[in-house]
């Protein structure tokens, strides 16, 4: 493709604001464009999130109904056996997702059998061909170098808000903490997964600061996963207002435009959105979602395999084939 727009990591505040502030319909036409110039608009990444360890976390995010402090439904379940884990995976690829990501409710990586198991998982899902990522909390950069020598392929740890706004959603862990392992990850060589939650209470200003950092960066990250506020019954704001369809396009028009080549992701809030809805978060630059079997995104609701096809289909879109595919096909 015919690259125009240029990579830039000295982005000014200044700069994102008025993209993000520009009338709507302009924002999705320049996100578009830019879209088109680094992606194939008819592309879809399919990944699969399954949570390998849930519930008991000791820190206090206030959007999370694993943190064990609050009295939710989510029962606490212990890492699954890795067997398990690999067939998940593989059902995973035969729906036609070329990203599977293992999430544990873990406040960060600790060197004993469990983390061991880990890496037995990485490399057998690594040994189905697919992307493998994981989502562990806060790790060193010694544990990074064990999972990328395992076949990790990405690492995902959101910055969640503004560096600024942080202290409001969480107290157990600081924003340098997030800093700290993304550099972690990028010293492994591990591509980097890493974006935000909007409808935590944050001002405009706060979802700018965070594309600021994320976009300032020395390299984006190869991910973007731009999530709407999942309301969990029993979580501090479990009674914020639902995100508007709206805010989350802007949000994902930003993004594309100030990170042409990462893959932004429509991430947890679909549950919520129709198929009109979720197609102008495409058209604004959106090409991957989460889908699952058990029809959850960690511990929330998300459409399930099948309905997520259909929409695919009835919006012309198809599954971004995995690299290996791709290698195959052009023999």
């Amino acid at each position: 493709m015919d690259k125009k727009t240029k990579l830039r990591n000295d982005w000014t505040k200044q700069e994102i604001e008025e993209i993000f502030n520009q009338p709507l319909m302009s924002l999705i036409y320049q996100a578009a464009t830019v879209h088109r110039e680094w992606h194939n608009p008819e592309e879809i990444q399919i990944s699969t999130l399954l949570s390998i360890k849930t519930g008991g976390c000791v820190e206090d995010c206030s959007y999370c109904g694993q943190a064990a402090r609050y009295h939710t439904n989510i029962k606490v379940q212990a890492l699954l056996p890795t067997e398990k884990v690999i067939e998940h995976a593989q059902k995973a690829k035969d729906s036609g997702s070329s990203r599977f990501c293992m999430a544990a409710a873990w406040r960060e990586v600790r060197n004993n059998r469990d983390f061991d198991r880990v890496i037995d998982m990485v490399k057998g899902v690594n040994e189905l061909g697919l992307e493998v990522c994981c989502t562990l909390g806060m790790l060193t950069e010694e544990q990074a170098i064990r999972l990328e020598e395992a076949g990790l392929y990405a690492y995902n740890h959101n910055l969640d808000t503004s560096e600024q706004y942080y202290e409001e959603i969480i107290s157990t862990r600081t924003f340098d903490n997030r800093i700290n392992t993304i550099n972690n990850v990028r010293k492994a060589g591990i591509t980097v997964c890493s974006g935000g939650i909007i409808g935590l209470g944050e001002t405009n200003g706060d979802r700018i600061s965070m594309l600021l950092t994320l976009a300032t960066m020395p390299k984006h990250p190869e991910s973007v996963p731009i999530n709407a506020l999942a309301r969990v019954p029993g979580t501090p704001l479990e009674n914020n207002p639902k995100v508007d369809t709206w805010e989350m396009v802007r949000m994902i028009a930003t993004a594309r435009i100030v990170m042409p080549s990462s893959m932004v992701r429509l991430s947890a809030g679909r549950i919520e959105m129709d198929e009109t809805e979720q197609a102008w978060c495409f058209m604004a630059g959106a090409n991957s979602i989460f889908t699952g079997e058990r029809e959850t995104l960690l511990v929330t609701p998300n459409p399930g395999v099948s309905e997520d096809m259909q929409m695919l289909t009835t919006l012309g879109l198809r599954p971004k084939k995995r690299a290996e595919e791709v290698w195959m096909n052009s023999l």
